[in-house]
């Protein structure tokens, strides 16, 4: 009995500062919200299409915003966020590509839902690395400026999709890296009160199209 008391001691101490040095999954030390403000780059797709290759469509360029979680488990969380972009609007050719010929700024807002992929053991030390994925819906305001002739805004319905990595430094501080794709399209029915979509102008087509317009970033993320 004396041996296996010994035995059973030894193995605790030797144990105990394995499973301190052991990294622990962010999902299992997060606090109940997080807040991430964050920046990056946002690429866009064409929201007219017309015959012979031609587009009309905002050229990339920055997006800037903050995000906010709430968990229900520990790993699943109401998000909601808001991101705003501004670039030049740009006419695309073919061969020739994108012409500027005036300004669009865009401002987006929506909410879903956030699912941490749990892993038992993924980074070293007090970092560890926790991917997620997210899914949601929302809108987004649209305006268009072009010279002193055109002034024009429209909201439109769109759904998201997202994923990314959280790198965690401690229980209340990391880095989150993330690409989303807004799926969307600029309403011209409600400036117009006409359909455009598919609509033959001289003979030629043009389309309304839905498209993706995704956005990568990366912000410090903060919980509480």
């Amino acid at each position: 009995m004396l041996r296996q008391i010994v035995f059973a001691a030894t193995a605790l101490a030797v144990a105990a500062p394995l499973a301190a040095q052991r990294p622990v999954p962010v999902a299992a030390t997060a606090k109940v919200a997080h807040v991430t403000p964050y920046a990056g780059y946002m690429r866009f797709g064409s929201f007219l299409t017309g015959p012979f290759g031609t587009s009309v469509r905002n050229a990339n360029g920055p997006v800037y915003g903050a995000q906010l979680g709430l968990k229900l488990t520990p790993n699943l969380a109401l998000i909601g966020n808001v991101a705003y972009s501004s670039s030049n609007l740009e006419v695309g050719l073919p061969l020739i590509g994108g012409i500027d010929v005036g300004e669009s700024s865009l401002l987006l807002y929506d909410a879903g839902v956030e699912y941490a992929i749990p892993m038992a053991s993924a980074g070293t030390g007090r970092t560890s690395i926790t991917p997620f994925v997210q899914a949601g819906a929302g809108a987004f305001t649209a305006r268009l400026k072009v010279g002193g002739l055109v002034d024009v805004d429209a909201t439109s319905f769109a759904p998201n999709a997202g994923l990314g990595a959280d790198i965690s430094f401690g229980p209340s501080l990391g880095l989150r890296v993330m690409a989303k794709d807004y799926f969307g399209k600029f309403d011209f029915e409600e400036i117009t009160s006409v359909e455009i979509d598919g609509v033959g102008i001289g003979g030629l087509k043009v389309n309304n199209d839905w498209s993706h317009n995704v956005a990568l970033s990366a912000g410090l993320r903060l919980s509480f």
